[in-house]
């Protein structure tokens, strides 16, 4: 029996956002977009299939070049008034289609399913079964609603896709309006011909100009007519092509003015103000900021925060939040201008942070700044943060970045949330803002920085899975040190690469430094894809799987059309998360080390002794290097890529295996980008258990505390090379047989087996 567990991902291309899969929550941003949500999530249709259902909800608006005006939806007062003259009019309705029942649920059944569904989006027979029984309902209706449900996300993601376009249509318009003003400037504003200076194929670039224009301007407004703003034929103050100078003064900020109800004075205002409590946090002592003597963190006294900042008690009627606040000092090897550039281009901040950002958008931008640097650039951003585990939901932010130069030497970037920005956002999307945070940086000379990190967030309360807890809860997932650490892993990678005078011994069987950076590519690229393919973000849809071993397994799978950098056709991801009561440190050095790896590989097991062939190291801990490995048996040999990363937070081992002659070229300084590679591995943290260390001694190894690790396995296995195959139990049952078996042998190895 097949099971179709696929998730339908779109070509990736070189822009992120041209993905379907991405589902950035800005479906906010239209007007009106999210103000029947609350009141159709309660209403189920108990006639239909997945494909339909819920399809059109009042929440929803889907945009295309197809569509000519809003998708129109049925109100309440229809639906009640249904079944009134049923019986009169049986004659004369004999031939059309029933119609549809609905039936209301309670708070308390609603907030069941959905605690369900967060765990199982395809909940089997007998969870079904389980769950309706527990809430007095037939298990067609449990089923039926969870149809839809996973209907709306999917209108939903749609949604934002669709808002990401419009985005994109604006930022067209503005370089188009741009260049118009070039050749106008190059007119005689008299008789409008061309002066004796100017090009005379300027002639024929104009005409281009315009005819680009005319066609950019009938999408924006069609685009504009389908989310309902602006009817078609009638210009909008950032659409006219026409407005003279009325509309050379204005800014695409004023497309959102109308929806979020505030002027770019009050945004600066807010962001200005963000700023200097940036500054204030960042350097403040004691008593605002308190060092724990258990964990040697430092700890935010919220009471004086609140008195030095005035802050009111958030009583508004909205969930209750919880307060996550932190404070990190480090520095990074990487020159000042190149630091703030990664963090105001936000695909090179989503880079930046690859295991913690699986999704960002600017929204819009608010002010450019000073160019080249800058200075005092303001924009609306998006950010999904993740934990590299499906156990773990997703934060969804909206923030507005603000950066600013301080002193010859000093920048600071200020991340903070704006109220009437989340009162937009359609409800189920809006889990997290950020109060003032972000980022002090000094230029220390000779390409350093030190860099003080505030993070201070304000989170909804949420149920999350009991082994990940206490790391979530203590802020450590989300908060300072996971970033310090981050930036300065990546920096120092950055750093490594650069290199031209790169030690022999950090270079061991590479000839050229072309071959170098080549490997160090493909190894980047495999742990990028690592991450995406390990988080709870919507790029994936995981599903929870019964295990022999008792092992929680959540698959999710994937079909690959065109991305040259994967193999193509049907790819399926299994995942698995374990306590164990072993030092992080501990763990990472035997999964990385490849003379234990047929302990625990069931690949490598049985054949002969894995051999190094290529050892790169791209940072100063040991730990932190690619390595190209060999492993051999009575027929074959076979190749293997690892990428091992370490920091004070986290650390991974990621590996997949690769075809030998096109590992060779690449060696020898080709193009690693045609090699396709699907990779597996480890992703090992703390598991947020602090306390001070048993014994004071400057060995790594007796600093015991009574916390352990919380290991992930993540295997990614190609089942079919057909992309429009269906998965099937095999396949699943093989892959998890994989993982269980591979979890087995490792705490049969560090003898833990019985924990």
């Amino acid at each position: 029996m097949g099971v179709d567990m696929s998730n339908h991902p779109a070509s990736r291309t070189k822009d992120f956002f041209a993905s379907p899969a991405l589902s950035l929550s800005l479906a906010g941003i239209f007007r009106d977009g999210g103000a029947a949500a609350a009141a159709a999530e309660n209403m189920e249709v108990e006639e239909g299939d997945e494909g339909s259902v819920g399809g059109r909800r009042d929440d929803t608006v889907e945009i295309s070049s197809e569509n000519s005006g809003p998708a129109r939806s049925r109100s309440e007062d229809e639906f009640d008034g249904e079944g009134e003259g049923d019986e009169d009019g049986e004659g004369e309705k004999g031939k059309k289609k029933k119609r549809k029942k609905y039936h209301r649920h309670t708070a308390e059944q609603i907030r069941e399913m959905e605690a369900l569904f967060k765990e199982s989006p395809h909940p089997d027979e007998k969870q079904r079964q389980q769950l309706s029984k527990q809430l007095g309902l037939a298990p067609r209706q449990v089923k039926f609603w969870f149809q839809n449900r996973r209907t709306q996300i999917k209108a939903i993601q749609e949604r934002h896709e669709n808002s990401l376009l419009k985005s994109e249509m604006e930022k067209l318009r503005d370089e188009n309006k741009a260049m118009r003003e070039t050749v106008k400037k190059s007119c005689c504003p008299n008789c409008g011909s061309a002066t004796s200076s100017r090009d005379p194929v300027m002639t024929t670039e104009e005409q281009q100009l315009r005819i680009e224009n005319a066609r950019l301007k009938a999408e924006v407004d069609k685009l504009r007519s389908v989310i309902g703003k602006y009817p078609p034929g009638t210009g909008s103050p950032s659409s006219s092509c026409s407005a003279g100078n009325d509309h050379e003064n204005r800014s695409s900020l004023e497309f959102y003015t109308g929806i979020f109800g505030l002027e770019k004075s009050r945004i600066m205002e807010i962001v200005n103000q963000a700023m200097e409590e940036l500054k204030k946090m960042a350097t403040a002592g004691e008593p605002l900021w308190i060092r724990s003597v258990e964990t040697g963190r430092e700890i935010l006294n919220y009471d004086e925060y609140m008195k030095e900042f005035s802050v009111e008690n958030s009583g508004d009627g909205r969930p209750k939040r919880s307060i996550e606040a932190s404070r990190e000092t480090g520095v990074v090897f990487v020159d000042l201008p190149r630091l703030v550039q990664s963090f105001m281009d936000v695909n090179q901040w989503k880079e930046m942070f690859p295991c913690t950002i699986s999704k960002a958008a600017t929204v819009d931008v608010i002010c450019n700044g000073e160019s080249p640097n800058r200075n005092g650039a303001v924009q609306l951003m998006f950010a999904e943060l993740q934990m590299l585990t499906p156990m773990v939901p997703t934060r969804e932010v909206y923030f507005v970045r603000f950066c600013k130069q301080l002193s010859t030497d000093q920048w600071a970037i200020v991340d903070v949330s704006i109220d009437k920005v989340e009162d937009n956002i359609d409800a189920s999307l809006v889990k997290c803002r950020k109060r003032p945070s972000g980022c002090i940086i000094e230029d220390k000379s000779n390409g350093h920085c030190k860099v003080i990190w505030v993070e201070h967030l304000e989170c909804q309360k949420s149920t999350v899975n009991a082994m990940f807890r206490q790391i979530v809860n203590s802020g450590l997932a989300f908060g300072a040190k996971h970033w310090m650490a981050t930036l300065q892993l990546q920096c120092e990678r950055l750093v490594f690469f650069m290199a031209t005078n790169v030690p022999t011994k950090d270079s061991s069987g590479v000839a050229t430094l072309a071959g170098r950076k080549s490997i160090l590519k493909l190894a980047q690229r495999m742990t990028w894809s690592f991450c995406r393919a390990l988080g709870a973000s919507s790029f994936n849809s995981w599903t929870k799987v019964a295990s022999k071993t008792g092992d929680d397994i959540r698959v999710a799978s994937r079909k690959n059309l065109n991305d040259p950098g994967e193999p193509q056709g049907v790819i399926l991801c299994a995942v698995s998360s374990v306590w164990l009561p072993v030092a992080p440190h501990v763990l990472f050095d035997f999964l990385r080390d490849e003379t234990r790896r047929s302990e625990w590989d069931i690949m490598s097991s049985g054949g002969g002794p894995v051999q190094s062939i290529a050892n790169l190291a791209k940072g100063q801990d040991r730990g932190n290097a690619v390595t190209v490995q060999t492993m051999k048996s009575k027929d074959s040999s076979l190749w293997v890529v690892q990428d091992t990363c370490t920091n004070t937070y986290e650390s991974m081992v990621v590996y997949a295996p690769v075809d030998i002659a096109g590992m060779q070229s690449v060696m020898t300084g080709c193009d690693s980008g045609s090699i396709a590679i699907l990779p597996s591995g480890f992703s090992i943290l703390p598991d947020g258990v602090e306390s001070r260390p048993l014994v004071i001694t400057s060995r790594p190894e007796e600093k015991s505390t009574e916390g352990g690790s919380l290991l992930t396995i993540a295997i990614q296995a190609l089942t079919n090379n057909s992309p429009t195959a269906k998965l099937t139990m095999e396949s699943v049952e093989s892959v998890n047989t994989l993982i269980s078996c591979t979890l087995q042998n490792i705490k049969t190895s560090l003898q833990c087996e019985d924990e």
